[in-house]
């Protein structure tokens, strides 16, 4: 099950989710930002902020493999319609 979050980040409140992808592998995870086009920095930081909760509470550690991570060049953020969309492994 996910975890909804509301976080502040460049003066605007972005609504992100982490999840597990798979029920047999809790450390692969996936993190929805709704409406990151307000602001793409900010939800980049929503977003990782929720990816690094997800990881600490299920692993202890805040170690991330990223599959598709916050530190990419704008383009190259997965991106649909105005949300962000990022996916890690948590590292024990």
């Amino acid at each position: 099950m996910g975890k909804k979050d509301e976080l502040s980040f460049n003066g605007i409140n972005f609504r992100s989710k982490a999840k597990m992808v798979d029920k047999k592998d809790r450390s692969h995870f996936t993190v929805n930002v709704d409406k990151a086009t307000q602001s793409i920095e900010g939800a980049r930081e929503a977003g990782r902020h929720a990816a690094v909760t997800y990881c600490i509470e299920n692993y202890g550690s805040s170690s991330i493999d990223w599959v598709h991570g916050p530190d990419v060049e704008p383009e190259n953020l997965r991106m649909i319609e105005d949300d962000l969309y990022l996916e890690g492994v948590c590292k024990e």
